[in-house]
């Protein structure tokens, strides 16, 4: 889970920058939103959560998110839909 806490960080970290309107494709939406639930724990039903993050650490399917990440999350799901989104 905290493989790529330096790659996550600055994936944020530049996303923060930038409205979530940039330039970033559906899949850098989708790889973000769920990056962040990755780092609290949540546990991935999905086959490409499954493949894409490491569920062997997780411990729950209702992650408690910090307002910040909640804030994120609720933007990138918000520019999903504007985008008509559909990454799975």
């Amino acid at each position: 889970m905290r493989h790529m806490i330096f790659t996550a960080g600055l994936v944020t970290g530049l996303f923060a920058l930038a409205p979530a309107a940039s330039a970033a494709s559906c899949w850098d939406l989708w790889y973000e939103r769920n990056a962040i639930y990755d780092d609290n724990g949540f546990c991935f039903s999905s086959n490409l959560g499954k493949r894409t993050f490491d569920n062997s650490d997780c411990w729950t399917k209702t992650p408690q998110l910090s307002q910040w990440e909640q804030r994120r999350v609720a933007e990138i799901k918000a520019e999903e839909r504007r985008r008509g989104c559909k990454v799975n």
